[in-house]
């Protein structure tokens, strides 16, 4: 159900509000990148995040409305742990169609990661204050902070733009998708933008499955994260 002040705002208004939010971060991204490249995406989401707070409190908006629910009683919190699992099954599909069943089917650039990964995250390896700084941003800018914005801001803003139903769900999550994977692009390049878009469109479905809960999704997100760089700390193949 989408709440009262989004359904009341007309789609042009919608446009123009996910444009300029999109847009900024977008902007911000590129001009941090300028000068601290390695911290330019989580920065710049941060910030547009805390604006699009701002914004949504002069609404009447609370990001209780875009997913981040509250969760009374003990059941409530430990269905949040099934709910991760299902998520993590359709993200391990997604992964394995991009990475494996694609270079299979002659799509030979997603089988080689970008050398922008290796020089963005290599100094962790070994090193524990980059590794704890690295922990700290997966579990407030990615964890937290993209499911917030791609999945739990676009995806609810892009179903009241939509027409009604299946079709316009699958348009909202397709789209935030599609803006997800080029969000990554700018450091691994093609084959990333495909694997995280493919991400994208996992944990969108999931998060309409789930009635527009982000919890599932920010468990997950922190916890892949949280042990691919405990991985790369360790030099583990």
């Amino acid at each position: 159900m989408t709440p009262e002040p989004i359904r009341k705002m007309s789609r042009r208004g919608i446009v123009v509000e996910i444009v300029a939010f999109v847009g900024f971060a977008l902007l911000a991204k590129y001009g941090m990148s300028l000068i601290f490249w390695r911290y330019a995406g989580p920065v710049s989401l941060l910030l547009t995040l805390a604006l699009l707070t701002l914004y949504m409190r002069g609404r009447g908006l609370r990001w209780s409305a875009m997913g981040l629910i509250p969760l009374p009683g003990w059941k409530a919190k430990l269905m949040v742990l099934p709910k991760a699992g299902l998520t993590l099954l359709a993200f391990a599909l997604v992964v394995a169609l991009v990475t494996i069943v694609g270079p299979a089917i002659g799509l030979a650039f997603l089988a080689k990661e970008s050398a922008g990964v290796a020089d963005r995250w290599g100094a962790v390896a070994g090193s524990l204050p980059h590794f704890l700084l690295w922990i700290g941003i997966v579990w407030s800018a990615a964890a937290f902070g993209e499911e917030m914005f791609f999945r739990g801001y676009l995806i609810t803003r892009l179903q009241a733009l939509f027409p009604a139903g299946r079709v316009g769900a699958m348009l909202a999550v397709l789209l935030s998708a599609l803006i997800f994977g080029y969000g990554h692009f700018y450091y691994q390049g093609w084959r990333g933008a495909f694997v995280t878009g493919g991400i994208g469109l996992a944990f969108g479905t999931m998060f309409l499955l789930f009635r527009r809960n982000l919890w599932p999704l920010i468990l997950l997100h922190g916890v892949i994260d949280t042990l691919t760089f405990t991985a790369i700390f360790m030099r583990w193949k």
